[in-house]
């Protein structure tokens, strides 16, 4: 299982359910990274998309608690029993781990490799995602040129768990 996130200098990567900084070159690595493929998130990271729509050309699967909570166009699921249940379904190098920050934390534990685009700035955020450089489980074994985007400075990386 794959995960794919922006984070900050303080791995900040959101606040008032929105994501911190928006990079076009950033939003194109994800799409064509995910295009085909299993995308796991919580409820309000659905809902922070454009009408709150899934995702399309992607199986969305959804973790929400309100068992009530219907999606057209998505799977969804209540716990993580549930969820880990239904990913059986999809070969583990298909899925990817989109957010929110407790689904992140949730399904840390399964995943094999991070890609995490690392923007060069500490943002005022209210949600973060776990510091995989500090965890010795976590190796970062690729990262790509530093690029700009206006005076924002980020760069591609993929960690591995050893």
């Amino acid at each position: 299982m794959n995960l794919i996130v922006n984070a900050d200098k303080n791995w900040g990567i959101g606040k008032n359910n929105e994501l911190l900084v928006h990079i076009p070159n950033d939003m194109k690595m994800f799409r064509n990274t995910t295009i085909g493929k299993v995308v796991v998130m919580g409820r309000k990271t659905l809902e922070s998309f454009p009408n709150g729509l899934p995702l399309v050309k992607r199986t969305n699967i959804v973790m929400t608690k309100n068992k009530d909570y219907d999606v057209k166009g998505a799977v969804i699921v209540h716990s993580k029993e549930e969820l880990l249940e239904e990913l059986k379904k999809y070969p583990q190098e298909d899925i990817f781990v989109i957010g929110g920050e407790s689904i992140y934390r949730m399904l840390l534990p399964y995943c094999s490799t991070a890609y995490v685009t690392r923007t060069d700035y500490a943002y005022d955020a209210d949600t973060y995602f776990p510091n995989l450089d500090e965890m010795e489980e976590w190796k970062l074994t690729e990262e790509g040129e530093e690029e700009t985007y206006f005076d924002i400075e980020y760069r591609f990386t993929k960690y591995e768990k050893l």
